[in-house]
């Protein structure tokens, strides 16, 4: 969780938004980590058309407020499982920009050496268990987190961030019954962007809900406007808390709306640009930010920080194409555990 401290001299103290109580200092920190996340997205859609990076990119423009707002809830020991679309992730939960901007560009400096790229990025020093190419492949991990954490009695929480098409898969069904006859700490975060790749959610989801899903196995679940930093945020206390204290699993469903396509290179003719345009103006998470903060924040200062982020990807990109190609007699290492 964010850390709450004192607010700084010239700054209001922490204001109550809901159940939460937060200072400048935390919006601010808030608002800087989706400003990082937009501004790597951004950038590597564009660094993405010069052929230099290798492999597959599924950007997260758009569903900044739900990767922010669940992981300022967690603790640097607590563990998220992602999706390939898995940046946002990343950087909600503390990985660097440069090394991340390293590991995308292949390079040795990289979170994995070079070798796992976008869909296979991860840190576990910050908990973050990694990017993940199986559709739905994060609930198991995420889930056998939990029941480590409940074992050892550490009072950790784990957190697997799914998609809309990730939410049909069989073994997230049984991830989640799982969680539920053995009561962990978990907290399913499906992110609802509305398009399983090219397959409207609205199609793929028999039920229409989601959340809905939950009651079959037993547990509580809420939906929320994954574009609203503060019901995600306010949503994730109250289930990261009941996870904590031993209340068991809960899920989360947040909607929002992707800004680009499935992949980096993908058509999208699923979508018109007139509904593109409509997203960025009406679902933008910064924006709405921006907005339920006036009064408060002075917009000046989030501009600022607007431009420090773009300022520090570019110097990430300057970094990682300077950066050494891995060995290639490290070709054979991290690739089994040795015990």
């Amino acid at each position: 969780m964010s850390p709450t401290t004192s607010a700084p001299k010239g700054r209001s103290k922490a204001k109550k938004r809901g159940t939460l109580s937060l200072s400048d200092e935390e919006l601010l920190g808030a608002y800087r980590r989706m400003s990082d996340i937009r501004a790597f997205e951004e950038r590597l859609h564009v660094e993405n058309e010069t052929g230099d990076i290798p492999g597959f990119i599924h950007l997260y423009a758009g569903q900044e407020a739900i990767a922010v707002g669940v992981c300022d809830e967690l603790r640097s020991t607590d563990y998220i499982a992602s999706t390939h679309r898995g940046h946002g992730h990343c950087l909600a939960k503390g990985c660097g920009i440069r090394e991340m901007m390293c590991e995308i560009f292949g390079r040795a400096e990289g979170l994995c050496h070079g070798k796992g790229g976008s869909m296979h990025i991860a840190n576990l020093s910050v908990g973050m268990l990694g990017a993940n190419g199986i559709v739905g492949g994060g609930p198991p991990l995420a889930t056998g987190a939990a029941l480590t954490a409940k074992t050892l009695g550490n009072g950790g929480v784990a957190v697997p961030f799914t998609g809309d098409g990730g939410s049909n898969q069989g073994l997230v069904f049984e991830a989640m019954n799982m969680a539920v006859v053995l009561q962990l700490p978990v907290v399913f975060v499906f992110e609802n962007n509305g398009m399983g790749e090219a397959t409207g959610a609205d199609f793929a989801v028999g039920s229409h809900d989601i959340a809905g899903r939950a009651k079959a196995f037993g547990m509580p679940a809420v939906k929320v406007d994954g574009t609203d930093y503060f019901a995600v945020r306010e949503a994730a206390a109250e289930a990261v808390g009941r996870a904590r204290s031993g209340g068991g699993p809960s899920v989360i469903e947040a909607s929002a709306k992707r800004f680009y396509g499935h992949f980096e290179g993908d058509p999208a003719l699923y979508r018109t640009p007139e509904q593109l345009k409509e997203y960025r103006a009406s679902l933008d998470p910064l924006l709405k930010f921006r907005e339920n903060t006036a009064g408060q924040i002075d917009p000046a200062e989030l501009d600022a920080i607007d431009a420090a982020s773009v300022k520090e990807v570019d110097e990430a990109v300057a970094y990682a194409r300077a950066a050494a190609w891995p060995d290639p007699a490290d070709v054979d290492r991290d690739v089994y555990l040795s015990y």
